[in-house]
């Protein structure tokens, strides 16, 4: 059965209308997180950023009101339990409903196998991987009491797939692949309640982290060599991907992880 114009019309005009949505960002004061907090803004989002620099997390949303948007900034430390679930709650207390979650936490400790110590290894588990789990299920506990379904996006790497020869990164990869399975796994215990849960796995982005290693030529030339693309991703490469899983034009999608690489993954 063919559907009419008008029913294409009325389907498609909201496939990517996110206004009046609330959404969450943990972790979204780095530069990626600062772009899709940008992007979700500018599509009628109102965000709340959180943590562990209340600094950050209040400069950026008081740049967002600034612009006219409606933002919020709380200090959260997304290795406590205790935390993230008081911040998720204060989210609903200052907007009412928590519509996306999108989780930007994510550290690295570069050590060899042989020098990785056990408080490191901890350190990188605790904030990667264990507060995905309770970030994702502080969030599902609210967006099924509201029984409106949500979306859940988590921020991986390309390295939750493929490692790093001659690299100090056990711990990262380690993390960031369990992560995958996080997703699924959410995914399919959040499916009846119409909880979408994916991944974004960017390769290397320009972000202040890696400017300084790009200064150096050869360091620049290696790492851009890596990539099919012949360059490296910026952070608005990183927006896009994000909002298509925040909206309604992925509402029959869960469970996935999508490579932002430039064909990195495709590679072997």
């Amino acid at each position: 059965m063919t559907m009419p114009a008008n029913d294409f019309k009325a389907q498609l005009s909201g496939l990517f209308d996110l206004s009046g949505k609330v959404a969450f960002l943990p972790g979204g004061y780095g530069d990626i997180g600062r772009a899709i907090a940008w992007g979700l803004v500018l599509q009628g989002v109102k965000v709340v950023v959180a943590g562990r620099s209340e600094t950050k997390a209040k400069d950026l949303a008081e740049e967002l009101r600034q612009a006219g948007h409606e933002a919020t900034g709380l200090v959260m430390d997304a290795t406590s339990v205790s935390d993230i679930n008081t911040v998720t709650d204060r989210v609903i207390d200052t907007y009412g409903q928590l519509d996306i979650l999108i989780n930007c936490v994510g550290i690295n400790i570069k050590q060899r196998l042989l020098e990785v110590s056990e408080d490191a290894f901890d350190e990188v588990y605790r904030t990667n991987l264990k507060s995905a789990m309770f970030l994702g299920q502080a969030a599902a506990r609210h967006q099924i009491d509201a029984g409106r379904g949500g979306k859940q996006v988590h921020l991986l790497s390309v390295s939750s797939t493929r490692g790093f020869y001659d690299a100090g990164y056990s711990a990262y990869c380690s993390t960031k692949g369990a992560m995958i399975m996080l997703v699924r796994q959410h995914a399919l215990e959040l499916a009846p309640h119409d909880i979408l849960v994916n991944g974004v796995a960017p390769t290397y982005v320009v972000t202040e982290m890696i400017r300084e290693a790009m200064a150096d030529p050869e360091t620049s030339k290696k790492l851009v060599d890596t990539i099919p693309l012949g360059r490296l991703a910026e952070t608005i490469d990183v927006v896009g991907p994000t909002l298509f899983f925040a909206s309604p034009a992925s509402d029959f999608v869960t469970g996935q992880v999508l490579y932002v690489d430039g064909g990195v993954t495709a590679n072997r």
